[in-house]
């Protein structure tokens, strides 16, 4: 589904990850809860796209092949982006959770063992989380 325009159903999630194995794992299983994902390897792809700005919510990888996930941010939030966001990260440091905090983007883990990553995105975008 890498850059195609979701009807805007208020559960359209833009995905920026770098690694096509996560990104297929992710949008299978954004899929079987209905979520609509519009998936991009970079961040210069996804300022490149009209989709983010139609995002009910974004899922950024800290780790991308041209910035990192809170620089990317910063820069779609210079472009009115204003759908919440959630950094995924794999060991995040200190000063990466400062940085993610003053973003107001809430950090996920890596590796993405269990429903935390979609509970984050559903309560991002209105939804509340299954129990357990």
């Amino acid at each position: 589904m890498t850059g195609t325009l979701p009807p805007r159903n208020g559960r359209a999630v833009v995905l920026v990850e770098g690694d096509p194995a996560v990104t297929h794992a992710i949008e299978f299983s954004f899929g079987l809860e209905g979520l609509e994902v519009s998936s991009y390897p970079s961040g210069a792809e996804t300022l490149a796209s009209e989709r983010p700005g139609a995002a009910g919510c974004l899922v950024l990888d800290y780790k991308l092949p041209d910035m990192d996930g809170l620089q990317l941010l910063e820069q779609l939030r210079a472009k009115g982006v204003s759908a919440p966001a959630i950094l995924i990260a794999t060991n995040p440091k200190a000063v990466m959770r400062q940085r993610a905090h003053a973003a107001g983007a809430p950090i996920v883990e890596m590796p993405l063992m269990n429903d935390g990553l979609l509970d984050s995105v559903k309560q991002a975008l209105g939804a509340q989380p299954e129990p357990c």
